[in-house]
């Protein structure tokens, strides 16, 4: 947990927890849906899905939320509630963090802004507590060179139809 923030003492082990959780979530929906598989991904806003795709045809069909982005410019995480340019739609789930986070006294939850030095580690850290606080299904975060992300959070996963 990056120092200086406010928590309960049994903060740092469920945590921890949630990012074990949340691995075991996102191995399980890989081996069901296939995800490293499929070489083309895109997610759309607007309609609140992440379309994992082959050759144009479309293969597995994803409703998300979006729990935060990491910026290397910036040097931090922005959680989703506080990004003005998301969709109100999609924040919903990272609103419920923030209460969380307000109601045990969480820091990283309810400050809009949160650092540490790996920011891989921090996005892939906080959607874990975001998976676990809304007991989602898991999380995907594309790869970008420019090390930063957009960490979306899985609602519902379905093979195309």
């Amino acid at each position: 947990m990056p120092s200086g923030m406010n928590a309960p003492a049994w903060y740092a082990g469920w945590r921890h927890e949630a990012v074990h959780q949340l691995q075991t979530k996102n191995a399980r929906l890989d081996a069901d849906f296939r995800l490293g598989e499929w070489p083309r991904w895109d997610y759309d806003l607007d309609a609140g899905t992440l379309v994992f795709s082959e050759r144009g045809i479309t293969r597995v069909v994803a409703e998300i939320q979006i729990a935060g982005s990491t910026s290397k410019n910036a040097g931090n995480w922005l959680w989703a509630w506080a990004n003005e340019s998301l969709p109100a739609a999609l924040v919903t789930d990272s609103q419920t963090a923030r209460g969380f986070g307000v109601e045990h006294g969480i820091g990283e939850l309810t400050q809009e802004c949160v650092t540490n030095g790996d920011l891989n580690a921090l996005g892939w850290e906080l959607s874990a507590v975001a998976v676990r606080i809304c007991n989602t299904l898991g999380a995907y975060s594309p790869r970008r060179d420019e090390g930063g992300g957009l960490y979306m959070i899985y609602k519902s996963l379905n093979w195309a139809t």
